[in-house]
């Protein structure tokens, strides 16, 4: 039996002999989807939308303080019409004739014939 088992062993080295002998697969690098070149046009394109949107905001938010100061100075002038129309009809009421009149006779002024009324 010792000469089946050297027989064996035999065959069993011509078959590993004559079997391909497998070449270790490659390991695959893995290739970046974009260039370098392509990256940098990236980094390029998102630092200018950056830029722009920074840019865009930065004018809303003047623009927003602008609106303010214009409603306020337009409630400014609001009030300042309604004081001016106020003083307006003070002024109609103190410049009446009979007003006038009373006050000249309360100072010791007297109506003579020379004295003239005139309307605007």
């Amino acid at each position: 039996m010792g000469n089946l088992a050297q027989k064996l062993q035999e065959e069993q080295q011509f078959q590993q002999q004559q079997q391909p002998v497998q070449k270790p697969k490659k390991v695959s690098e893995r290739k970046s989807l974009l260039s370098p070149g392509e990256k940098i046009l990236g980094i390029a394109f998102a630092g200018a939308v950056f830029l722009a949107s920074s840019q865009i905001v930065s004018n809303q938010a003047s623009i927003y303080e602008m609106n303010a100061e214009i409603q306020k100075t337009e409630a400014g002038i609001q009030n300042q019409q309604q004081v001016n129309a106020d003083l307006g009809i003070q002024v109609e009421e103190l410049s009446r004739y009979d007003r006038i009149r009373k006050e000249a006779e309360r100072q010791g002024l007297v109506p003579n014939e020379n004295t003239k009324v005139v309307n605007d």
